[in-house]
């Protein structure tokens, strides 16, 4: 399982990956970065497991990253489009931003989302759109919603089976302890996992 995390004034992130019993190529793939104005992050799931798995969910994240300036709608066409004589990928673009203290989510495939508001003690859970990105013209639904201070949020793929998220983000403060109880009371199946977990710091 390898870990990486991002701490800034605004968030902190954790992301865990591993690869389909421990196999050179993972095929899910994933990029996070933070600007002063937003936080983004596209994970992306290739269809099948190993190297041409791997090759369709680098070129999502790769060709979200040199475009990340862009609008969520805008970042998944660009995927989208990067899958153009590949295999396919499942696709989840999320952005934040922290003017209009927003989440803007768009999705296609079997990615998991969840939003926990402290607040209001509410988990907001986006229905998945099945399908998968493949080159092919598709619409995309994107949506958009406010989050509260010291919000938390959770993305992964689908080889993690996660239950109890708001419980687990209710729960535990610290982001290396929710990883860890997630990865535990969840055990790993025989797929690609990533799991990425969010917490907004004000």
């Amino acid at each position: 399982m390898n870990d990486q995390i991002l701490r800034d004034e605004e968030l902190e992130v954790i992301a865990s990956q591993s690869s389909k019993n421990e196999m050179p190529y993972c095929g899910d793939d994933y990029f996070i970065m933070n600007t002063k104005e937003y936080f983004l992050c596209v994970l992306a799931d290739g269809l099948g497991s190993g190297k041409f798995a791997y090759e369709s969910s680098s070129a999502v994240t790769e060709a979200v990253k040199t475009h990340h300036e862009n609008g969520v709608q805008t970042l998944m066409s660009l995927g989208n489009e990067a899958l153009v004589n590949k295999r396919g990928a499942a696709v989840s673009v999320l952005k934040i931003y922290y003017d209009t203290k927003e989440f803007v989510y768009s999705s296609v495939g079997n990615i998991r989302f969840f939003l926990y508001n402290p607040d209001s003690d509410k988990l907001v859970y986006p229905l998945p759109v099945t399908g998968y990105l493949s080159g092919r013209a598709q619409k995309y639904h994107t949506q958009r919603f406010k989050y509260e201070p010291y919000a938390k949020f959770i993305l992964h793929s689908d080889g993690l089976q996660l239950k109890g998220a708001k419980s687990i983000l209710k729960t535990y403060s610290s982001l290396e302890h929710s990883s860890r109880m997630i990865l535990q009371n969840n055990p790993i199946h025989s797929d690609d996992t990533t799991l990425i977990l969010g917490s907004l710091l004000s």
